[in-house]
């Protein structure tokens, strides 16, 4: 039977979750419709900051999907979702500089990305393993199955913790470039800076969440050992 204390836990784990959610999009929304002076698309964008940065070899590529931009280490891609491709929007420069500034860390061999691209392989076999685990030892009254569950989401949690300074860092960049290189102005890198903090909380929001979740589940290993 679920205890006051996991009910708390879940609900504020989702509140937490909705509220980044909600933030992003209402923040995504209002600059997306937000043209910048200079006329820049994302592509534009991309392509000037790689350039400058000595990443003329860095392909920028349009993908399916909204806010499924990212950067490919392994292929050396940037790749940005049809909007953030095409049009010229404070919403559209800042993922586009953003994608460039993981582009850049990996040039110059940024630590954190360095120890989040090695944790990649453990971590997917953790979300893929982790709750199976946690099922199956439930169900079969094993603790040490439970355990590994346990265990799993803190590697999930590490990786996400990693993950963190790698985000700040890119959106760091992205800011101080697009401001050099005068493709806003002072007043449009305001939103940009709101553009991107909204999209770093999203980050936060999933760190706190499963710090939460795997507190419930030390509160359950816990009450059955």
């Amino acid at each position: 039977m679920m205890s006051i204390i996991d009910l708390t836990l879940i609900i504020v784990a989702i509140i937490i979750s909705i509220m980044a959610d909600i933030n992003i999009k209402t923040t995504y929304s209002k600059t997306r419709e937000m043209k910048t002076s200079r006329g820049l698309t994302g592509e534009e964008t991309a392509r000037m900051i790689l350039d400058k940065n000595d990443l003329k070899t860095v392909k920028v590529k349009e993908v399916a999907g909204e806010l499924s931009d990212h950067y490919n280490p392994a292929d050396k891609t940037v790749n940005l979702s049809s909007y953030i491709h095409s049009k010229d929007s404070i919403a559209s420069i800042s993922v586009a500089a953003h994608e460039c500034g993981h582009a850049i860390q990996d040039k110059d061999g940024y630590f954190f990305l360095r120890i989040r691209r090695a944790l990649v392989p453990f971590v997917n076999l953790a979300s893929k393993l982790g709750y199976v685990a946690i099922i199956i030892g439930l169900l079969a009254s094993s603790l040490l199955l439970f355990r590994v569950g346990i265990y799993a989401e803190v590697i999930i949690l590490f990786f996400q913790l990693i993950t963190l300074p790698v985000e700040f860092d890119a959106s760091k960049k992205a800011l101080r470039k697009i401001e050099e290189y005068g493709i806003v102005t002072s007043e449009e890198l305001v939103y940009a800076k709101k553009m991107l903090r909204s999209a770093a909380l999203t980050y936060v929001a999933a760190v706190t969440s499963t710090l939460l979740q795997i507190l419930r589940l030390i509160l359950i290993f816990r009450s059955n050992d």
